[in-house]
């Protein structure tokens, strides 16, 4: 019986491991009717909580056609994440699209003169606190980042003309609790939680990848690529998306 059930767990854990090393690249089409018609069509790739996972060239090649710009949504690493493996992965995404990076509650650890040295090296987009203004024939599409959840959000980021398209990225979810209700973002992106990155019959200690359809934009929050702590998954699979906006 000791052997039996030792065989079990060993299966279970080697599900578990498995499913943490997975590589799924959701792909939805998401309409607004603020969407430029220059933009229509533009696909972006959003991935986040990479921490320790090295990104394989199989991922790459789904979307390495795909896509117009890539949006890595915080903890790109941790403490203990060897430098070359970062740069690796950062290498290998600006391959294939133009690249923006926001911080995580992780990324630090690694060293911010670090990071910014292989930004600068493979000409990876910094945004902190900030907008990034994309042209595109006549069509203007516009990004921000909130890094910080616990301080209030900076003004100029509601300096935005409502019948501009724009998105909001914060590694935190509950940055949208944070936004003021005439906020102008369509489409929030955000990580952190990974589903709970072990669910146990649908509960887990954090809140799982969904969409959320708010009363002013349309929220995505994502289980996230890579895990922290324990390298295991249950319920809460890793994720990355690769998001098509059409105009209405």
């Amino acid at each position: 019986m000791i052997y039996v059930g030792g065989g079990l767990l060993f299966i279970f854990l080697l599900y578990m491991a498995i499913e943490a090393k997975r590589n799924r690249v959701i792909e939805e089409t998401i309409v607004f009717k603020t969407l430029p018609k220059a933009f229509d069509g533009y696909r972006l790739f959003f991935i986040s909580d990479i921490h320790r996972r090295v990104i394989p060239e199989s991922l790459l090649q789904k979307i390495e056609k795909e896509t117009d710009m890539i949006i890595i949504g915080g903890d790109l690493c941790e403490k203990g994440v060897p430098l070359k493996r970062i740069e690796k992965n950062l290498q290998s995404l600006s391959k294939v699209a133009p690249c923006l990076f926001i911080w995580g509650n992780n990324d630090e650890e690694v060293g911010i003169d670090n990071l910014r040295k292989i930004f600068e090296a493979h000409g990876i987009m910094e945004l902190s606190n900030n907008k990034k203004f994309i042209q595109k024939m006549d069509g203007e599409l516009i990004i921000a980042s909130v890094d910080d959840v616990e301080q209030d959000i900076p003004l100029t980021l509601y300096d935005i003309p409502k019948d501009k398209f724009s998105i909001l990225i914060c590694h935190f979810p509950e940055v949208s609790e944070m936004l003021k209700p005439d906020h102008p973002y369509s489409l929030i992106l955000s990580g952190h939680t990974h589903g709970g990155q072990i669910r146990i019959f649908g509960w887990g200690i954090a809140q799982k990848g969904q969409w959320i359809e708010r009363a002013s934009c349309k929220q995505l929050i994502s289980n996230g690529y890579g895990t922290t702590g324990l390298p295991l998954r249950l319920g809460a699979p890793c994720e990355t998306h690769l998001l098509t906006l059409k105009s209405e």
